[in-house]
């Protein structure tokens, strides 16, 4: 499928944080979180990915929430969390996948999606055996740091347009003027 970065600029609305969580360190549970803040070209303040170089384009974690029921069905489940499916941000109202190559606002934070989030062998430890295929195609999505930033539960999700996007100039975010 080729995509057509001009019409997923066209949407009539905004998605909502629901969920955030971190894991301080690897394969240790995700804790919830009602805020975190995010640093530039880093990541999630005590998230155990932050600063991690040989992985930069995974600052953060994106999941949508609709897909829940979906991965849940595909499991023969009758629900899903979010610590299970092991993202740091859930969104509702936005098509997350979208945001894949796209600066996006969350609270006071930017963010840049850097790709699809593909599940690892632990989604068959967390989910069961077949989590790991359940996830396939409902991951979300991998997101660096474009601009320092708070984001809190019920933050909405917001695509930037081209007035308000973020600019790198010598290693600092700020506001282009075009």
């Amino acid at each position: 499928m080729t995509e057509k970065p001009e019409l997923l600029r066209t949407r009539p609305v905004c998605g909502k944080v629901t969920w955030i969580g971190i894991a301080a360190q690897r394969r240790k549970p995700l804790e919830p979180q009602q805020s975190v803040t995010v640093q530039q070209d880093k990541g999630i303040d005590g998230e155990h990915h932050a600063g991690n170089t040989e992985r930069p384009h995974r600052q953060v974690t994106l999941i949508q929430k609709e897909h829940f029921p979906v991965i849940a069905d595909l499991l023969s489940r009758n629900d899903v969390t979010p610590e299970q499916l092991r993202r740091n941000i859930v969104v509702s109202g936005i098509n997350v996948a979208s945001l894949r190559s796209q600066e996006f606002l969350i609270g006071d934070a930017v963010l840049q999606g850097t790709g699809d989030c593909v599940p690892c062998a632990l989604m068959d430890a967390t989910l069961g055996k077949g989590g790991y295929a359940a996830m396939v195609g409902h991951g979300g999505i991998t997101a660096a740091v474009v601009k320092s930033g708070t984001i809190s539960v019920g933050d909405p999700v917001s695509l930037l347009d081209s007035q308000n996007s973020v600019e790198r100039i010598d290693g600092e975010a700020a506001k282009s003027s075009s």
